[in-house]
């Protein structure tokens, strides 16, 4: 036994090591997650390991001390296969028409069966419902008999998630897209029957919300994925903790600060101009010499306490790379810094006696080929689940509808811009749904062209956002929406809890044609 543990004491842990690691969970209970070990150092002679917790977060990433690793289950990487040479280039193998056939085969399929990025026909897993849902689950209490050839109904899983298909009806012709969007559909309310659901196919150019995953790599915009800065160095946090204002941040991710600036316990930040200072001394100095105290450009917006400020990331250059650099801490998909001529960036702002204080952001392409009316998006962790996040996302659906456009925001979404965004675009829909009059006694009647416009939400989204409440019923005929009991109930709880909204009486904002400017 002895043997053994002085064994195990002398194996030597190196980057791409697996094993179980001691974490505490939400519950402040102990648990042994299996972790990727990525960096080792060595302070006042002791060892530290910097881990990856597989399948979670990358924001849970820390360095942890030798006695919380688990080494009877320690896992070594494996030595890749070394490959010939092609064209004195390491790592690639000569290619073969054989190879290319078989590369093609095994590639293909993959993007053409049902791309996770289109608004597939699903129904929410239970874990991911307790997750997302604002809503409380429908209960199955009436049901319509359908009929047979509905029940007739496959069932695919992508992604872990169970997605349901409608086969094609002998003998029955269906419209294939809901009828089109602008085809009217009846509202049930107060209502549960359960027919055979009946889904839209996925649009051409939709990507569904719910995956977050792109179908192919972003070229444009603030998301593009390029993957070559991929490496163990910016897979680690690099900063250990930041001050801004009266807050001090732990961040999540990488960011791309100056390396000199990385070693430093704390990253001091003037919280007015961003710009970032390696001591509190320097932090004083220069905000004897900083007139600003708020964020440069526009104020668009006030109301209360909550104020918007429009900057031109041209214009204000300096201003908006910091801001990126500060972001880049709390996203991980973002890989726009110093580029940022083609965006325009929206500020939100808490005002006190000292200053208009930074809470949150969102940043727009100035010209969007695709629609895209949100490429970046933020709030503060100091600020978060305190309704500011759909307050951002209401603003930028407020700034669409001045400019009379239909939005979505870039894909794909974090974790929690997922949720928010979701839980949005349902409050949206649902409030809308809700608010219809019978029209001559009749159920009254809407058309999805009809919810996007009137919301400036893009239709994709407003599709995807029904199929994932599950209301869309196919009966007798024709579409219809039932709200029952419960997701009237959940919807009105959700709203008493949403206190901050936009007032677009207060909204001082006038929409420039970018295309016509030569240079921004």
């Amino acid at each position: 036994m002895t043997k053994m543990a002085d064994n195990r004491s002398s194996v030597e842990i190196v980057e791409g090591c697996r094993l179980p690691v001691l974490r505490k969970n939400q519950e402040h209970e102990d648990e042994w997650p299996l972790a990727e070990i990525l960096s080792v150092k060595e302070v006042s002679s002791r060892k530290l390991f910097y881990v990856h917790y597989i399948d979670f977060n990358k924001r849970l990433d820390e360095w942890v001390t030798g006695d919380r690793l688990d080494m009877k289950k320690l896992q070594f990487p494996k030595k890749e296969a070394k490959t010939p040479t092609k064209n004195g280039l390491p790592g690639s193998r000569p290619s073969s028409p054989e190879r290319e056939v078989k590369r093609k085969v095994e590639t293909v399929p993959l993007a053409t069966q049902v791309p996770p990025a289109t608004p597939v026909p699903s129904l929410p897993s239970s874990a991911e419902a307790s997750q997302a849902s604002v809503f409380p689950a429908v209960r199955e209490t009436t049901t319509f008999k359908a009929r047979e050839d509905h029940e007739q109904i496959s069932s695919l899983t992508t992604n872990g998630t169970a997605r349901r298909l409608i086969p094609p009806q002998p003998g029955r012709k269906r419209k294939a897209n809901c009828g089109g969007t602008d085809e009217m559909i009846k509202v049930l309310q107060y209502n549960n029957p359960q027919s055979a659901s009946v889904f839209l196919p996925p649009p051409e150019d939709s990507q569904d919300s719910s995956d977050g995953i792109p179908t192919a790599p972003r070229m444009t915009g603030s998301l593009v994925s390029d993957r070559s800065h991929d490496d163990i160095v910016t897979r680690m946090k690099n900063i250990e903790c930041i001050e801004l204002g009266r807050h001090r941040l732990k961040p999540w991710y990488f960011s791309p600060y100056p390396q000199e600036l990385t070693a430093l316990p704390i990253l001091y930040l003037c919280e007015f101009c961003l710009k970032y200072l390696k001591s509190l001394k320097c932090l004083q100095r220069h905000l004897t010499k900083c007139n600003l105290r708020h964020p440069p450009g526009n104020e668009i917006y006030r109301k209360g306490t909550i104020s918007f400020f429009e900057i031109d990331g041209r214009k204000n250059k300096t201003y908006s790379q910091n801001l990126c650099l500060l972001a880049k801490c709390f996203l991980d998909h973002k890989t726009l810094y110093y580029d940022t001529d083609p965006f325009l960036f929206y500020v939100m702002t808490e005002y006190d006696s000292k200053g208009f204080h930074i809470v949150g952001y969102f940043s727009k392409e100035k010209e969007s080929t695709e629609d895209y009316n949100v490429a970046c998006i933020l709030t503060l962790p100091p600020y978060q689940r305190r309704g500011y996040g759909k307050l951002l996302i209401e603003f930028s659906y407020e700034l669409s509808k001045v400019e009379g456009k239909t939005g979505t925001p870039e894909k794909p979404l974090s974790d929690l811009g997922l949720l928010s965004y979701r839980s949005y675009w349902s409050q949206t829909i649902l409030e809308i749904l809700m608010d219809l009059k019978p029209d001559n006694g009749e159920r009254p009647q809407i058309t999805i062209n009809e919810i996007s416009e009137i919301t400036s939400v893009k239709k994709e989204d407003v599709i995807s956002t029904l199929q994932y409440l599950n209301l869309i019923n196919y009966y007798k005929g024709q579409y219809i929406l039932t709200l029952s009991e419960d997701i009237v109930e959940g919807h009105e709880r959700a709203m008493q809890k949403r206190h901050l909204r936009i007032d677009p009486k207060c909204l001082h904002f006038t929409p420039k044609d970018w295309s016509k400017r030569g240079k921004w």
